[in-house]
């Protein structure tokens, strides 16, 4: 499939012509291509880097076609990257697929007995064997290892750390010498500051975070994936806790605070990707709406975007509007930059260079 485009491509806002030829991009004419756009703003792939393909909505294993049915969507809505943070099943034969987005998988959760949601993570009885476990979940992944840092302790009735400061520097270097790099699911304040010093490459949600912990999040290059419209459940989930009122208490306080928490770490320094936590409590395709949350939160819309487009893929390792790169990126009729309502719509979707999407197949000839 050849294929032509005339657009205001971002990064940068320059208007320019793009080809398409055997899936990859070009920035020299193609003969006998079809031209798709005449007008219109030209966005690298968007990512979801925290999304969970084989997780069902409410809860539960996907099977086959509900995965691929979850990854249709994030395709339609534009995300052409997905890092799956934590799956309990093997999405590896989406990979078969040249329509469906690509996928990096941190395997599965890992956690402790009763500290995580029950059947989707592997859970250890000793601590001691999380260094073998993270180096064998870096082995079966694709560059990333997911960890829960912190979850509800029965116990105490609120959140706790799961894993000792001298166990996560452990694991934390036994991913790191097979080349993987290690995240954390983290609500809290009291496991912050282990995860950080032990040299994890990154946060899940954040939520607790205080002046203290961004500085060491900012001296450790420690990135932060916010999932904002996933915190936007902690309400339910404090009203669902009657039993436990220090931890109910406690998440609503983590959700009153949390575009100040994203704000100052963005003030700080800290780098801030865009990730849904699509998966049991959040539907597929909603990247344009976490996209408006961190726009809400202390990000220009520039830099929002960018933290769904360019700076993610670069983050990851993954190309963007280049030459030679796959041919991976979403075109809108409207500046995307100016809300949800126009991220929400893409024109069309165009991965590895097949046209997905097209909602309005008249946009060629104007």
């Amino acid at each position: 499939m050849r294929l032509h485009l005339r657009g205001v491509v971002l990064p940068g806002d320059e208007v320019r012509d793009l080809w398409v030829h055997d899936g990859l991009i070009s920035f020299e004419p193609v003969r006998d291509a079809e031209t798709l756009c005449r007008t219109g703003w030209i966005v690298p792939g968007l990512v979801d880097a925290h999304c969970h393909v084989g997780i069902r909505y409410g809860g539960g294993h996907e099977d086959r076609a509900g995965a691929v049915a979850q990854a249709e969507t994030e395709r339609d809505a534009g995300a052409l990257l997905l890092r799956d943070a934590g799956s309990p099943i093997d999405t590896r034969f989406i990979d078969d697929r040249e329509d469906l987005p690509r996928i990096i998988r941190a395997g599965r959760h890992i956690a402790r007995p009763k500290r995580y949601i029950r059947e989707l993570g592997i859970e250890l009885d000793d601590e001691r064997d999380l260094p073998d476990i993270v180096a064998e979940q870096a082995r079966l992944g694709d560059g990333w290892v997911k960890i829960v840092g912190d979850w509800i302790d029965r116990s105490v009735g609120d959140l706790r750390p799961l894993w000792s400061d001298a166990v996560l520097k452990e694991a934390i270097d036994a991913a790191h010498r097979e080349g993987a790099r290690v995240t954390a699911h983290v609500f809290g304040e009291d496991a912050l500051p282990g995860l950080i010093g032990a040299g994890i490459d990154c946060l899940e949600h954040g939520t607790g975070l205080t002046d203290e912990t961004l500085e060491m999040m900012v001296r450790h290059g420690t990135a932060l994936v916010p999932t904002l419209i996933n915190i936007n459940t902690f309400p339910d989930i404090a009203d669902s806790a009657a039993k436990f009122p220090i931890y109910a208490a406690h998440m609503r306080d983590l959700h009153r605070r949390v575009r100040d928490t994203v704000a100052a770490a963005h003030a700080a320094g800290v780098p801030i990707y865009t990730g849904t936590d699509a998966g049991g409590s959040i539907r597929h395709g909603r990247i344009a709406d976490e996209i408006d949350a961190l726009a809400g939160a202390g990000l220009t819309p520039d830099e929002a975007l960018g933290a769904a487009s360019w700076r993610a893929r670069e983050w990851l390792g993954r190309p963007g509007i280049e030459p030679g790169a796959p041919a991976d990126f979403v075109v809108y009729d409207a500046d995307p930059r100016t809300g949800p309502e126009v991220l929400a719509a893409p024109a069309f979707v165009v991965l590895r260079g097949r046209v997905h999407n097209r909602r309005d197949p008249v946009t060629a000839h104007r």
